[in-house]
């Protein structure tokens, strides 16, 4: 018999507030954070949609979002989390939304996070749902963040977290915040593409000026691949992985040219 998810998101501010006071002092002695755009963040719930380059990317958040309104964070993908340290600590502080790995408890998670929502929350996801390669680019992403909006009616901000993909003593990481996303129409299958690729857009150009790191020391390299899942077997090299050739300026060269004739594309250049 399939045992019920643990509850969650629970309000416990003071155990929050301890966990991420010691998150935060942590990456503030690892590295130098810079955020941008922190104006835009709502005072009322949302979901806040961010890429996903590293292990720790959740961990850089919860130090520099702000407590209220109530922050939650969707997953991790658990069918048990009564099971490891992480696990445990997530339902300690009472911020996590698990959901089962196999995806048989859609309608349950659904029920949870417009609860959530309607509760005033804000619920931080990783739209691509998985760790990629580089800086500029973005795996597609799935469409439970347009989805969870529009049923919720609430704004979608994206955020943009540059600079994790290669960890490194002191390098600059950079979260920045983009314009929310107001949900338009019913969460019809229409509605939630538009929705989907308005996102999308918006997370590609927030991290189009960022620069893909140099590869840092052995301590760096560790850091970098401590708890890292990479879906290919091992990290792939710059431009390749399932996300090369997904950022603006490989968009751009994909884009139909004035002069080709109708319903030819240009071909990006070789190399």
């Amino acid at each position: 018999m399939t045992q019920p998810l643990t509850a969650g998101p629970v309000h416990r501010p003071f155990r929050f507030g301890i966990l991420r006071l010691g998150i935060r002092i942590i990456v503030r002695l690892l590295f130098r954070v810079r955020v941008e755009g922190a104006d835009r963040l709502p005072d009322g719930p949302a979901m806040y949609c961010s890429n996903h380059l590293n292990w720790t990317d959740p961990l850089i958040l919860l130090s520099v979002l702000p407590a209220s309104p109530k922050l939650a964070m969707f997953g991790p993908k658990e069918a048990d989390m009564t099971k490891g340290g992480r696990n445990r600590l997530i339902v300690w502080a009472g911020f996590g939304i698990p959901y089962r790995p196999e995806k048989t408890d859609l309608l349950e998670t659904t029920r949870r996070v417009q609860g959530v929502l309607a509760d005033g929350w804000v619920v931080v996801i990783f739209g691509e749902g998985r760790i990629h390669r580089g800086e500029r680019e973005l795996l597609p992403l799935a469409e439970g963040t347009a989805f969870f909006a529009l049923r919720g009616g609430v704004p979608i901000v994206p955020i943009a977290i540059n600079g994790t993909s290669w960890l490194g003593f002191r390098r600059t990481i950079r979260i920045r915040v983009g314009e929310p996303i107001q949900p338009i129409g019913r969460a019809s299958r229409e509605s939630v593409g538009t929705l989907t690729r308005r996102t999308e857009d918006a997370l590609l150009g927030l991290v189009a000026d960022f620069p893909d790191p140099p590869r840092p020391g052995t301590l760096g390299r560790w850091l970098t691949e401590l708890f890292n899942d990479w879906p290919e077997g091992r990290r792939p090299a710059l431009g390749q992985g399932d996300a090369a050739g997904t950022d603006l300026a490989s968009r751009a060269s994909l884009a139909p040219s004035a002069d080709a004739p109708l319903g030819e594309v240009a071909t990006p250049p070789a190399g």
